[in-house]
């Protein structure tokens, strides 16, 4: 039995990590949404927050979990029965990136595979960092982030 995972930082989670939550449940009936902890990076959503923020853009629903992972994303698919990991491509550079983290992950533990999803076409070219710099310059980030995120983004940048 199939049980993917799609792994992430999430911060914020964007209309293409959405679509690519949607079109994998639609594609496996289930699905583990995976916030990783990433002790390095300086993160502008807690991961808390990140979670709650894609539980509420993704709504409950049968086959759906959202969850936090810390150390090698391998250990917590061994850990609870994960065997598919879902990766969302924009570019080759994410491909070059990816293909590198697939091999390694299979090399690490056999029987995880990794399956590449393309991006929407109007979300390939979207990044976090991109978003984050258009809502701190006061434009309209509509295209990019569900309404939810928006308001959270705009409060958390009115408060510093």
């Amino acid at each position: 039995m199939v049980h993917p995972i799609y792994p992430g930082s999430f911060d914020p989670p964007s209309k293409g990590h959405l679509d690519l939550c949607e079109r994998a449940l639609a594609l496996f009936g289930k699905l583990s949404v995976a916030v990783g902890v990433n002790s390095v990076k300086a993160p502008f959503f807690s991961v808390p927050e990140r979670i709650e923020l894609l539980r509420r853009c993704l709504g409950e629903r049968p086959g759906l979990t959202v969850c936090s992972y810390q150390g090698l994303l391998v250990d917590f698919c061994r850990q609870n029965g994960l065997n598919l990991i879902i990766r969302g491509l924009r570019t080759s550079v994410d491909f070059d990136f990816e293909y590198g983290m697939a091999a390694t992950n299979r090399r690490i533990a056999g029987g995880i595979e990794t399956i590449f999803v393309p991006a929407a076409v109007e979300q390939g070219f979207t990044s976090s960092t991109l978003i984050k710099e258009i809502l701190e310059a006061g434009g309209d980030a509509t295209a990019f982030l569900h309404p939810l995120v928006i308001e959270k983004m705009k409060e958390k940048l009115a408060s510093s």
